[in-house]
């Protein structure tokens, strides 16, 4: 039995609605990294968002290296409640120059491991944050992330983004470095108040939804259009057929 018009038209609208909001999510599922305030040269925090794409185990450990041509002279990692964090540092081939002196090491590698019992659970994201510089006269930056789960599996974010090419399977964060502005003095002493108070919570808020459109944010709004537009033809051929029959 074939459905009228206007309801084939609505369930239509329905499977593409659905679909657009499944790529959205799995395009968005990767560990990322941003900042509100990275400029070459420049001091400033990074968040890395990290989502938990296991359906039955956690997320336990966050393992970010950096390598030498991402290095910074100072850098410090923001604790998170249920988590502990230890650093690892590599001596430099090319001393760093801060406030007038050589740096020959620096921290190639930080980890975040949750307490037991704890971690980033299924359907959950956490956020851990890195304050540092100077930034390298880059126009951005990469730090391959190895992601361990509590049954022992891991995800490995380290392969390179190609300019022209499709995203790879597992990306590595990337960070783009933008020139400083005026306002960038007044987001880093709101960071760094909060990094002192040694809060949780800071200004995520503002860097996660400060020109934020990513890919699940347009499909869910390009959703929304069309399911109004569905139903606005199943209100129309309802009314259409009214006339008829009155007629």
């Amino acid at each position: 039995m074939s459905l009228p018009r206007p309801l084939t038209r609505l369930a239509l609208v329905s499977a593409v609605t659905v679909g657009l909001v499944a790529v959205g999510g799995t395009a968005s599922a990767h560990v990322s990294v941003s900042s509100a305030d990275a400029a070459p040269g420049g001091f400033g925090k990074m968040t890395f968002r990290v989502p938990n794409e296991s359906d039955t185990a956690s997320t336990v450990a966050l393992r970010i290296s950096i390598p030498e041509e991402s290095a910074m002279a100072s850098l410090r990692a923001r604790p998170v409640p249920g988590w502990t964090v230890s650093t690892t540092t590599s001596d430099l081939a090319t001393p760093l120059e801060s406030h007038g002196e050589q740096v020959t090491s620096y921290v190639s590698v930080v980890e975040f491991r949750a307490a037991d019992g704890g971690g980033i659970r299924p359907g959950e994201f956490q956020e851990f944050a890195l304050s540092g510089g100077p930034f390298p006269e880059a126009e951005q930056l990469s730090f391959p992330t190895l992601q361990t789960y509590s049954d022992g599996t891991e995800s490995a974010w380290i392969e390179p983004t190609v300019e022209g090419r499709a995203e790879p399977e597992h990306p590595a964060p990337v960070l783009p470095l933008t020139e400083a502005t005026t306002g960038t003095a007044t987001t880093a002493a709101a960071d760094t108040t909060h990094d002192a108070t040694g809060t949780a919570t800071d200004t995520a808020a503002a860097s996660t939804g400060h020109g934020d459109t990513s890919p699940g944010a347009l499909a869910l709004f390009l959703s929304i259009v069309a399911l109004f537009t569905g139903v606005a033809g199943v209100v129309l051929g309802w009314r259409a057929g009214r006339r008829t029959v009155s007629s």
